[in-house]
């Protein structure tokens, strides 16, 4: 091994954690070395949130348009979907973003930007192309992976990333898997003029969710003529001419077999730590490949650190931001912040959106605490029948003997936006009655929160 270029720290990933950690670190004046192997950025700006937001954008446009007599406005002609137009208004945004952080790193005399993957060779060591790099602290923040099944790795098919480069409309979408990814793209293709079928092996369609939860979201997605199958078993895919694929299953015991144009598979993540040869470096996995790192993101090895979705602690921007955060704190702050800080909130992109924070009911019956619970349906809210979206539901959870919020959903119109107000209750640790008392603004979804509230009652088994 030649002389390793010794850096001051290695950040290998330029994602939403190892993006904002090298601009603090250049403040600071370190020597940093910025590994990245792709498109700067990560998945949020390349494969994630920007680029599937803009689609739902579009989707939402074709859909107000198709639904638009509803509301008494009459157009003459449907929309015509232009898939290439939407295609180049994405790319243009992940550019500029792309972009943006190019010009930072030009700029910076500290940081060195190497666009090879990176591989350990030692404990602090790495191989970046038939260079060997080193630092005292190294932060991973590589991300994760579409995970394809065996049965499917010779089928020909599409992952969130490559649905993006799409120019023509499948005729037939067939989409494996059921959760978050799956089903954004089930309802934007579909908008689009898609056949859309949901293969799902789970019982329900969002395994995480609550079972009423997951069944409402199945019904908005019928409504809109997508065919979803549960408890799917069976599958065996097959290439056929002309680019199609044809796939078998079994479900209530009967067989089924549906030709698609395009398939989709969406059955989960990876984490990408298997790329970084981890075991060179006596760095610890758990046993579904995630680094394992203690509350304040360290791992088994001294110095090195694990951030974002490889470190199974959240698989969302925001969770892989406030990793860079906790690094911040206890490099250069009063070290008192970590994982346990942390209040796992999120959302769902179908339309209308599901935001999520805390417990589900589920898991609030099995906490053993003495839990409130309260429900409202969207068609009881004025500006939900005045916007006509009325599709879905609030519900709240309480720890009735300490008063606080450990859980809320707001599935329908505003639901991503409106589920801020419970995370900023939980985080404050506000006790619920003061939120009941609160005036909130009419008309909106929101200011029913403290109707919502006022309807808790014991949770039963």
């Amino acid at each position: 091994m030649d002389n390793p270029t010794h850096y001051d720290a290695i950040i290998i990933g330029s994602g939403q954690a190892g993006n904002p950690l090298a601009q603090l670190l250049d403040k600071k004046g370190w020597k940093i070395a910025l590994v990245e192997k792709g498109y700067l950025g990560g998945t949020c700006v390349n494969t994630g949130c920007t680029p599937t937001k803009t689609y739902v954008a579009s989707a939402r446009a074709a859909w107000m348009v198709a639904n638009s007599r509803d509301l008494g406005v009459e157009i003459d002609h449907s929309a015509k979907i232009n898939l290439s137009a939407i295609k180049s208004r994405k790319d243009k945004l992940v550019n500029q973003s792309r972009s943006g952080i190019q010009k930072f790193i030009d700029k910076s005399s500290n940081i060195t930007l190497i666009k090879y993957k990176a591989s350990f060779v030692g404990e602090k060591t790495l191989k970046v192309g038939l260079e060997f790099i080193t630092a005292e602290k190294i932060f991973i923040n590589v991300g994760a992976r579409a995970m394809i099944p065996e049965a499917f790795a010779e089928i020909e098919h599409l992952t969130n990333a490559s649905i993006l480069q799409l120019e023509e409309i499948p005729r037939h979408l067939i989409i494996l898997g059921g959760s978050y990814i799956g089903l954004e793209f089930a309802q934007i293709f579909k908008r689009f003029g898609s056949k859309v079928t949901i293969l799902e092996t789970s019982k329900t369609l969002i395994s995480k969710e609550d079972i009423d939860t997951s069944n409402l979201v199945k019904d908005i997605l019928e409504k809109e003529k997508i065919k979803v199958f549960c408890s799917v078993k069976n599958v065996n895919p097959k290439n056929k001419k002309a680019g199609e694929v044809e796939i078998s299953f079994t479900v209530d015991s009967k067989n089924k077999k549906i030709q698609g144009s395009h398939l989709l598979v969406a059955t989960g993540r990876i984490p990408n730590s298997d790329l970084l040869n981890p075991s060179k470096s006596g760095i610890k996995l758990d046993d579904r490949g995630y680094f394992k790192v203690n509350s304040t993101l360290e791992t088994n090895i001294s110095g090195i650190y694990a951030l974002g979705d490889c470190n199974g602690e959240g698989a969302f921007t925001h969770t892989s931001y406030n990793d860079f955060e906790i690094i911040e704190n206890q490099l250069f702050g009063d070290k008192k912040k970590s994982l346990h800080d942390r209040v796992i909130n999120y959302a769902l992109y179908t339309d209308p959106p599901l935001g999520r924070v805390g417990m589900t009911v589920s898991q609030a019956k099995q906490s053993g605490k003495n839990i409130l619970l309260a429900q409202m349906p969207m068609s009881e809210i004025s500006r939900a029948k005045e916007k006509g979206e009325t599709f879905g539901k609030m519900e709240v959870i309480v720890d009735a003997d300490s008063e606080l919020i450990l859980g809320a959903s707001v599935l329908g119109t505003g639901g991503d936006e409106i589920i801020g107000t419970f995370i900023t209750a939980i985080y404050g640790k506000m006790n619920y009655k003061k939120l009941i008392n609160s005036v909130q603004t009419h008309p909106t979804v929101t200011e029913l929160i403290p109707t919502l509230l006022q309807k808790v009652k014991p949770l039963l088994d």
